[in-house]
């Protein structure tokens, strides 16, 4: 009961205004993205970047042999090879740190000590999160780009017919896979085909902004040249520009663009089916579990709950877990996982609203690589500190150091990247059904947000 209520006498002897003796825990952002990764060493005394091949199969021979050719040595046969594929693993060292003065400490209220080592945990995990995200949509050091790569569009109309254009984003257009398999720079000499608008051009160079002019997240604005002049119709602002190799990106309503999300453009079942169904064309393994991960924010999620072909799937089940919770629930071969990580992108100059985007993925879709020495080269210095080594990552508790003996300090630290592996060689000659994408392991559907098409009404 309230203090008033007490008898009046009591009341003086009722201490008041005292602050809590324990720290209160903040919000904090729900994760999911590093669960995507496939874990691998990275080896010590390599450098820091390691370099995998992929190896393709061989195209099956369906052509009978010639029996008048069935002479020498070689039976008629003409030897052939696989085809190969690389990419690179590039490692960084990231880390955050906390200084105590145990003095300090000693008469505060509370336990800042457990209170900042909670706090860096909670840091590490969010900033390998992100970190894993960032790699997944936009790309890996020295990689071919991420699963929003290779698709933007013009952003400023061409005055007449010229081999440049400028565009929204140029992540997925700088580096090609050269015959060899190895990633390389987009020139002359290793070209992209590229649709521009209704036309195909092949693309020679890229060039990044000076002031970067970008609407989508963490990307680059620039311009792309090409081998040939482009037509004004097709290098009008707002045309599409997609490279042959790009990643599958869904939209409502089959938009074109980003910018071409009208009002309504939700979320819906049949983008998640064409999404699922991209992914079994190319053969693309299950997560664990027997099922494809849908990584999205709530806003998005509540748009999808809004679509008719998902009601009329779940009409009648009203008391089911799906309905009643709207968290983690599996549907259609998916597994939709909220995330509070998501992309997210304010609307367009004079578009509908906030621009929101999932990822379905399949196993082997992101690899993150852990330095295998991570941990070991403390061993016998951190004379009276602390080393507490979970999940790759490293928490330090370094002794005081100082003149008094007062300042501790808590550290996290983690070595590693994260890189995208490609599948080029699981061409149409291995697998029929298969795209011409690099990345053929997630698919990105763009859509607006419930909550702001209800604003918008």
């Amino acid at each position: 009961m309230a203090i008033a209520n007490f008898p009046a006498s009591l009341q003086p002897v009722i201490q008041q205004g005292f602050l809590s003796r324990a720290f209160q825990d903040a919000l904090q952002s729900k994760l999911g993205f590093r669960s995507i990764a496939d874990r691998m060493e990275f080896p010590a005394r390599i450098g820091q970047t390691i370099t995998d091949t992929r190896a393709g199969l061989l195209v099956p021979a369906t052509t009978p042999l010639n029996p008048n050719a069935n002479t020498n040595f070689d039976n008629g046969m003409s030897p052939t090879e696989w085809s190969v594929e690389q990419y690179t693993l590039s490692i960084n060292q990231y880390g955050n740190t906390m200084d105590l003065n145990q003095v300090t400490e000693g008469v505060g209220v509370a336990n800042q000590f457990l209170a900042n080592a909670s706090r860096l945990g909670i840091n590490a995990r969010q900033t390998l999160d992100r970190l894993a995200r960032n790699a997944l949509y936009g790309g890996a050091q020295n990689g071919v780009g991420g699963y929003l790569g290779g698709n933007t569009r013009v952003t400023a109309t061409l005055g007449a017919a010229g081999t440049t254009i400028s565009v929204d984003d140029i992540r997925g257009f700088q580096n090609v896979l050269s015959s060899e398999g190895q990633v390389v720079s987009v020139g002359a000499t290793d070209g992209m085909t590229v649709t521009v608008g209704a036309g195909s051009y092949t693309l020679v160079g890229v060039a990044a902004d000076a002031v970067n002019a970008t609407t989508a997240p963490d990307g680059i604005s620039g311009t792309l040249t090409f081998s040939g002049n482009v037509s004004v119709a097709d290098g009008t602002a707002g045309m599409a520009v997609v490279a042959a190799t790009a990643p599958l990106v869904l939209r409502p309503s089959g938009r074109a663009t980003t910018a071409a999300l009208a009002a309504g453009d939700l979320l819906t079942i049949q983008n998640v089916l064409g999404a699922v169904a991209a992914l079994r064309d190319n053969n693309v393994p299950t997560m664990p579990g027997g099922v494809y991960h849908c990584y999205l924010d709530n806003n998005q999620l509540l748009g999808l709950f809004r679509d008719d072909d998902f009601k009329l799937l779940y009409r009648g089940q009203y008391g089911s877990d799906t309905y009643q919770t709207g968290q983690v629930f599996d549907l259609l071969g998916v597994r939709f996982i909220p995330t509070t990580e998501a992309p997210q992108q304010k609307a367009l100059t004079g578009g509908p609203g906030n621009i929101h985007r999932a990822i379905i993925c399949g196993q082997g879709a992101l690899i993150e690589g852990d330095y295998a020495n991570m941990g070991e080269h403390y061993a016998g210095l951190l004379d009276g500190g602390e080393l507490t080594h979970v999940d790759d990552v490293v928490m330090v508790t370094r002794p005081a150091l100082d003149r008094l003996a007062q300042i501790i300090a808590q550290s996290w630290a983690w070595i590693g990247g994260f890189a995208l592996p490609t599948d080029l060689t699981a061409n149409t000659s291995i697998i029929p059904t298969a795209t011409n994408s690099y990345l053929k392991r997630g698919v990105v559907i763009e859509s607006l947000g419930a909550t702001s098409q209800a604003a918008a009404a």
